[in-house]
């Protein structure tokens, strides 16, 4: 049975939202068995993937939402997933939050609360949390919440089973825990620091950061330094890469040409086999391979040492200037 059959029947629809690089797309995998792709940039998954979870009682049509840090749309996937939640089409919404960051993670599911019944909080990455010493009372953080919390780590499918349990037999949610005339990101703040314990160096290791990364007097020149830099790598390292890939492709040109000859192949089919294909396909790999082959590890690099998100918040508002938003910095 796929997806479109699940629309019509009577499968209980599960929506996965949260903010981007949380695991939701690891988490939609690990429940459908399908293999949808993960990355690190904004507009990466712009569409709605959509895939049946068989691992419970019942089949359950799951739906992996635009990562999303806000329902107020600047953006096409925080409008998408917006959209998609206010519809009413799911029936359980699993908001999806890396226990690391918890705080920053809960601002979203404060906006999803008051518009759904039927929420459940999936805090991923716990493994990844343990190592830096944060834990999380997910039991407590379900008592502050009014909702179901499961903790969990769905690259390693721990937790995995709970979660399906609680969205078969979640009920309806009558209480709001909102508290009128209080920012959202306080009350998140709040409920974080009560439920979550350790991490204190990595704290003030990110307030180092911080000050130096986004600093008035620091943060565009190292920005600048360090795009530039990787620019520079790109186009000028990759040029070593490139001109021993030619000399091997090169050297395997003229050993399959003798090849040919060898076997009295007509010029015709030499022509097709090596001037044609060989050579346009090795060219392109050549050319098209070192580059990416650096750039790409570097931004990952960068994106885990958080490095890009800070760069996004630095030029958040030059590109509002002109209706767009810092998180187009890095696709740009």
């Amino acid at each position: 049975m796929d997806a479109n059959e699940a629309k019509r029947g009577d499968m209980i629809t599960v929506a996965l939202a949260g903010n981007p690089n949380v695991g939701k797309s690891t988490l939609f995998n690990a429940l459908t068995g399908l293999r949808q792709h993960t990355g690190n940039w904004t507009g990466k998954t712009v569409g709605c993937a959509e895939g049946i979870c068989r691992r419970g009682e019942m089949p359950m049509r799951m739906v992996d939402l635009p990562g999303t840090y806000s329902l107020d749309a600047t953006s096409e996937e925080e409008r998408l997933a917006g959209d998609y939640i206010r519809s009413g089409e799911a029936d359980v919404i699993a908001v999806v939050a890396d226990g690391g960051c918890l705080s920053r993670n809960l601002i979203l599911l404060l906006q999803i609360l008051p518009l759904c019944e039927r929420v459940v909080l999936c805090v991923n990455l716990l493994d990844e949390a343990e190592k830096k010493g944060v834990f999380v009372d997910c039991e407590k953080l379900s008592g502050l919440l009014g909702i179901p919390v499961v903790g969990m780590s769905a690259r390693s499918e721990r937790g995995i089973d709970e979660a399906v349990g609680v969205f078969e037999t979640l009920p309806r949610r009558k209480e709001s825990i909102l508290i009128e005339g209080i920012p959202l990101a306080k009350q998140a703040e709040e409920i974080a620091s009560a439920v979550v314990s350790g991490g204190g160096e990595i704290s003030r290791s990110d307030r180092k950061w911080d000050r130096i990364l986004l600093g008035k007097y620091t943060a565009f020149p190292l920005m600048l330094l360090m795009l530039s830099g990787i620019l520079w790598l790109t186009a000028v390292g990759a040029n070593v890469p490139s001109e021993a890939l030619f000399w091997l492709f090169s050297r395997m040109e003229m050993g399959l040409r003798s090849i040919l000859c060898w076997l009295g192949s007509p010029l015709w089919l030499s022509g097709i086999l090596l001037d044609g294909i060989w050579r346009t396909v090795t060219w392109v790999v050549a050319v098209m391979l070192p580059p990416m082959a650096i750039f790409f590890p570097l931004f990952t690099l960068l994106e885990d040492l958080g490095v890009l998100p800070r760069v996004a918040f630095n030029l958040d508002r030059c590109f509002r200037s002109c209706d767009a938003c810092g998180k187009q910095a890095l696709t740009m």
